[in-house]
């Protein structure tokens, strides 16, 4: 009986001195609503265990320039003739016939036809001719 009594002493005394509180989950991805400043250390961890590499441009500056100037080229034969397409401007539908060499292709606008615009992309190293022809509107 002493040693029920003792022990029963024991473990209320030793519960006293324990003490326990609720379990709060604290996330800690900021899109999970925690704390802002995590943000840059888990894109960081992130950015170091990906493996995928971007592919590096093995394009010369000149090649770079070449491309450049050939799309600015595009760029002004379709601003160009963007009003003619889409009716908006009368002044442009008695333009004249105009070739341009962007690289490897000639590109030939014929516009002599009142209904179309034909254009006509030729490869200059296989000779081979695309025709394009867009109804005018309006």
């Amino acid at each position: 009986m002493k040693k029920l009594i003792l022990a029963l002493v024991i473990s209320i005394s030793v519960s006293g001195y324990t003490s326990g509180s609720e379990l709060v989950y604290k996330p800690i991805n900021p899109s999970f609503g925690g704390s802002p400043l995590n943000g840059n250390f888990l894109l960081g961890k992130a950015q170091g265990q990906n493996k995928h590499k971007a592919p590096q441009s093995t394009k010369s500056f000149e090649e770079k320039v070449a491309n450049a100037i050939e799309r600015a080229t595009i760029s002004d034969i379709v601003r160009k003739y963007k009003d003619t397409v889409l009716g908006e401007s009368a002044v442009i539908n008695n333009a004249e016939d105009s070739t341009f060499i962007s690289g490897d292709y000639q590109i030939d606008i014929l516009s002599s036809n009142s209904d179309t615009i034909t254009i006509e992309i030729t490869d200059l190293l296989t000779d081979k001719v695309t025709i394009i022809e867009i109804p005018k509107f309006g």
